[in-house]
């Protein structure tokens, strides 16, 4: 499909597919409903394009529409005239020639000719796998057509090298040689020196001439022992060079350390240094110690005058026990990594040569313009067509949920906008290149920039910059006012998406192909709008099934073997970013069992102090670097890169385990009795493990599984074909849906198109896959790519991907990889923090609560620890809302949770709480971690756990057993001009009532304990230091709460004088109730008799 064609939209249950054109000028037109191409008159297909991009035409005379199958046909099995005007069909251009044509002079058409390959690719090849496949579907009624048209047959003899050339040695001079191949075969003078022959022409191999075959290959000839010689000089001397670690090479040789420092590993481990991890592992044993003698002391000493107190507090403890275990185990391992980009080039992408980097899918998602500003969705957009990767190899594919005009029009302004930004920021190799955030950088632009153009050409970019920023604001405030009409295009066509909820599936290529090229011309790479279909009644799964349309329209359009997912407001910080993750899955040691590569996420306009833990740096530096030691992070929703195989449920490949050794020591029957018990188990546990393998293949003769990923070697003779023949089509339309182009795309393990689809049928494919129908009966959100059943799709697709064997690697480049916005205000971020934890609910009651789900598969079980952690920790909120409201009830009762402490149970105290803080500290020392960060971390625990947590498990449960369904708010993504405006805005919400009231209880507490002691003497003291400790943990832990809830210190909000008058009421009456001014005595009450006793 080209960038010009313009917006295409349709319905595949339907059967409507139109392209609305865009005009040049401002100007009208009427409607715009126009059909792709005229359908082929034989068999009803497109009829396609030609070699030279034109539209193909058949007959020169009448130029009757038929498409370039039916035309071979017709010429091959039928009377090789046209149908209509009956006029002898002349050879085209790629075509065979076949009896009865005109012999042609001038052209140099060989291959097409004769029916050969270009290129040099065989039946064994993925490409021919998915094409035949594809071909079964295209071909009704044409004949028995057993190869499409670009592949050729497998020879009856194979060449000795498999056709490929060795030592510039081409094919016809090969040991052995096909007749036709050579200059008396075939008749022919030209020697066309490729790898498969048309099969019609007879293969005769002759006799190998000494002088003319086995001279040219070399073997038993002095340049053979030449040859030989070198080679083993230049080991001799590369040794030496290793071992002395330098050396001086000149002439040939001065290549070998480049070769060298090619062959190494991509990335490696970096373990932490064992003087900061052992002490940390130590600590966690002893602390495991201490809690094993703590919970004795407090289980076997219960205090009787407040047993209710003391059996609440011993539950919540041992919770807490509990879900500190299953968080610090899994940070038992952690690592670090490094990447060497410079070996990455070396292997891949030499200068010079075409580039061999695999291809990646770039996928940003956005709903509501009005929420996620359009101006946020260009910088992401703009910062990945900059990115620094090969251009061809990149396409972004833009996914508009909520069907937006204003959507579609910011992403065409960018697409304009983009023939500027990105030839400036390769010029310059500007970072980031995202031009908001590179505009607003406080840093000398001019430090490294040694161009002299450079201050000129940035002064221009930024004027055409805020003219862009004008245009785009432009279209914000007129999308405010919607048309009674509805939206219209540019040639007075109605928008499609103008009811939300009820529209057919958009997609136009704004950037890619014809017309991809920057004001310099150079290409630029492909820019897809899409925006899937939507019909009352059917569940579209929001993100996760948006993801999913992305998926399948990406594998029609281009099918890159690997996938960028990002939010609408992450845009590229590092534009080698790429490359970093290339680093692990394109390293032939590693990147075969890897699923995805998973990036922190760093965030940008977060005030200095981090108030409501935004950063997150605990989690992302610490727990993530902890799982990467284990099987790998888990997925957190962006900044991830996917292995496209991984996403279609395929299990990983497997490792090779080396042959067992056998022993002549043993008796003979002994060796009897354990070869048939392991007979028998083996003959148990196949039909099990045959289950658990996601194949779609079998075999005619052997039932076990025939194909796996890893499992069929490259570059073994005839494995693809014969995986053709074994495919089971209809399992693989079950799986995938009933699109035939798709289901071919999924074959492809190292991705690419099907060249024998035309951009047509590749059309109206992408238009059937992002049908709102399309998934109904398939394994979609089930087995394949984005998992359905939470709102937090990420942790379940994640977690499926470790279920099946995979392992994925987290990467931590020095300049962030990705920087996103946060919500700065309370509100929001507390409404962010409840939709994660509402998503963790809904997972622990589906059926793939790893609790119990995914025994037996490839998740270990550290990675288990990890994963349940992740969906329990809402249910702390209980057991925590009630620690935090016991010390007010100690302070107004007079009673405590625990006993007089003895000596040793002071002992078990002051370690624990030693143990604690030692954790803490150790921690920070292995990871970097700042002493603010892990304290505000450990306060907003707090803060999450008594407000936001407690809904979503409330909200969980009213939707799993009442079905109330809740709604969840997009946070927003960009505050007001003034800087850490929305750090103070304050709204109200009922997620505030929690924290809010624990705080006036601990406060009121607080003031009732030190009135009493005050009152009561010395000895009441005591006792009162362990309630005020208590209270006191609770009121700095809330302490930033407080903050947002009073706002700036130069306004206070109404609600918060509305509290005050509350709290002023309650203390009165309370302190009426104390009274503490009154002595109180524990002897008998004496009255006043009246009488003098004097």
């Amino acid at each position: 499909m080209e960038a010009s064609a313009g917006l295409v939209a349709g319905s595949h249950n339907r059967n409507e597919l139109v392209v609305i054109r865009r005009e040049s000028g401002g100007g009208g037109g009427g409607a715009a409903a126009r059909r792709a191409e005229a359908p082929c008159q034989i068999c009803g297909d497109d009829v396609g394009v030609g070699f030279d991009g034109e539209p193909f035409v058949a007959c020169n005379e009448c130029a009757f529409p038929v498409c370039r199958a039916c035309y071979e046909y017709e010429r091959r099995e039928g009377s090789q005239a046209c149908p209509q005007c009956r006029t002898r069909y002349k050879r085209l251009k790629g075509c065979p020639r076949v009896a009865g044509d005109e012999e042609e002079d001038g052209v140099d058409d060989l291959e097409g000719e004769f029916g050969l390959h270009h290129g040099g690719e065989g039946d064994d090849d993925p490409q021919h796998v998915a094409a035949s496949m594809l071909r079964a579907h295209m071909s009704y009624g044409r004949g028995d057509a057993q190869h499409p048209a670009g592949f050729g047959a497998v020879p009856n003899v194979p060449l000795l090298t498999n056709g490929q050339m060795v030592d510039d040695i081409p094919p016809e001079q090969h040991a052995l040689v096909p007749s036709y191949m050579g200059g008396g075969g075939g008749g022919g003078k030209r020697i066309h020196p490729l790898p498969f022959a048309d099969p019609s022409l007879p293969v005769q191999p002759r006799s190998m001439d000494p002088s003319k075959d086995l001279a040219a290959y070399g073997y038993g000839s002095v340049a053979w022992s030449d040859r030989m010689e070198r080679w083993k000089k230049n080991q001799e001397r590369l040794q030496h060079a290793r071992s002395e670690g330098g050396g001086d090479w000149d002439g040939e040789d001065a290549d070998l350390p480049l070769m060298d420092e090619a062959r190494q590993p991509l990335s490696r481990k970096v373990p932490i240094p064992s003087s900061r991890i052992n002490p940390y592992r130590m600590i966690i044993v002893i602390r495991l110690v201490v809690l094993g003698f703590f919970f004795h002391y407090r289980v076997m000493h219960p205090v009787n005058d407040a047993f209710a107190l003391w059996l609440i507090s011993v539950i919540c403890e041992i919770w807490f026990a509990m879900s500190w275990i299953l968080d610090q185990f899994p940070k038992w391992l952690p690592i670090e990594r490094e990447t060497y980009l410079d070996r990455l080039s070396l292997r891949f992408d030499k200068e010079g040569q075409p580039s061999q980097l695999a291809p990646v899918d770039f996928f940003v998602s956005t709903v509501d313009p009005s929420k996620e500003p359009p101006l946020v969705t260009a910088n992401t957009v703009l910062s990945i067509l900059a990115v620094d990767y090969p251009v061809e190899k990149v396409s972004c594919y833009v996914s508009d949920d909520g069907a937006a005009m204003l959507t579609f029009e910011a992403l065409s302004e960018t697409s304009e906008f983009a023939k500027k930004w990105v030839p400036f920021c390769k010029k310059f190799n500007i970072e980031p290149r995202a031009p908001e955030w590179y505009f607003q950088q406080k840093i000398d632009y001019l430090k490294d920039k040694v161009a002299a153009s450079f201050v000129r050409d940035r002064r221009a970019m930024k004027r055409e910059y805020e003219e862009f920023k004008v245009r785009i604001n432009a279209l914000v405030a007129k999308a405010q006012k919607v048309p009674e009409e509805g939206w219209t295009m540019q040639d007075g066509s109605p928008w499609p998406g103008n009811n939300v909820r009820d529209h057919p599936g958009m997609i136009q290529v704004f950037l890619g192909q014809s017309g991809g090229h920057d004001v310099e011309g150079n290409e630029l790479p492909r820019l897809v709008y899409v925006s899937r279909e939507k019909r009352p009644g059917y569940n579209h799964h929001k993100k996760a099934g948006a993801m999913n349309a992305l998926v399948r329209v990406s594998a029609v359009l281009s099918n890159a073997p690997y996938l960028l997912n990002l939010d609408c407001d992450h845009y590229i910080n590092n534009s080698k970013a790429i490359k970093e993750a290339m680093c692990f899955m394109m390293d032939p040691l590693l990147g075969k069992k890897v699923c995805y590569v998973q990036f922190p996420q760093r965030f940008d306009g977060i005030d200095r102090h981090d108030r409501y833990a935004n950063r997150n740096v605990v989690f992302f530096d610490i727990n993530m670097k902890g799982l990467d030691g284990i099987q790998g992070p888990i997925y957190v929703g962006t900044g991830c890169v996917f292995r496209r195989q991984a996403l279609y449920g395929y299990d990983a490949p497997k490792t090779k385990k080396p042959p067992s050794r056998t022993c002549n020591c043993w008796p003979k029957w002994c060796l009897s009795c354990c070869c048939s018990r392991n007979k028998n188990k083996k003959k148990t546990t196949k039909p099990k493990t045959e289950k658990k393998k996601r194949l779609f293949f079998k075999k005619a003769e052997n039932p076990s599984p025939a194909y796996a990923l890893g499992e069929i070697e490259e570059g073994a003779p005839g494995a693809d074909v014969e995986k053709a023949g074994i495919v089971n089509q209809q399992k693989l339309e079950k799986k995938f849906g009933q699109s035939s182009v798709f289901v071919a795309s999924t074959l492809l393990e190292n991705g690419g198109t099907l060249k024998s689809a035309s951009p047509a049928s590749l059309l109206k494919e992408a238009i059937h896959v992002i049908s709102c129908g399309y998934e109904d009966k398939t394994d979609w959100g089930k087995e394949i790519g984005w998992i359905y059943g939470s709102i937090t799709e990420d942790i379940l697709t994640g977690f499926k991907m470790h279920c099946h064997g995979w392992r994925s690697i987290y990467c931590i480049p020095k300049r962030p990889a990705f920087k996103g916005s946060a919500p700065l205000n309370l509100s929001d971020r507390l409404h962010q923090v409840l939709r994660w934890a509402l998503g963790s609910v809904e997972i622990f009651f589906s059926k793939h609560c790893p609790l119990w789900y995914g025994y037996g598969g490839g998740l270990k079980f550290l990675e288990r620890f990890s994963y349940i952690n992740s969906i329990v920790y809402p249910w702390t909120s209980i057991p925590l809302l009630a620690y935090c409201t016991l010390p007010a009830i100690c302070l107004l009762t007079g009673k405590f949770i625990t006993p007089e402490l003895t000596n040793v149970a002071s002992i078990w105290f002051m370690a624990l709480f030693i143990c604690i803080f030692v954790t803490g500290i150790l921690e920070m020392r292995w990871s970097g971690v700042a002493i603010d960060d892990w304290w505000r971390n450990e306060q907003f625990w707090v803060i999450g756990g008594v407000s936001s947590h407690l809904f979503a498990v409330f909200q969980g449960l009213l939707k799993v057993l009442a079905g109330i369904d809740t709604s969840f708010t997009v946070t927003s993504k960009a505050g007001d001009d003034e800087e850490f405006s929305e750090l103070y805005t304050f709204k109200w919400t009922t997620l505030l009532i929690p924290p809010t009231t624990l705080l006036l209880l601990n406060f009121i507490g607080v003031v009732a304990g030190i009135s009493n002691a005050i009152n009561n003497g010395y000895e009441s003291w005591g006792p009162l230091f362990g309630k005020l400790f208590f209270a006191f943990w609770v009121i700095v832990h809330l302490y930033p709460f407080l903050k947002g809830l009073v706002g700036r210190q130069n306004r206070t909000p109404t609600i918060v004088i509305v509290w005050s008058i509350l709290l002023a009421s309650i203390f009165s009456l309370l302190w009426v109730r104390i009274d503490p001014f009154l002595a109180k005595s524990d002897g008998p009450l004496l009255e006043e008799c009246g009488l003098d006793c004097n």
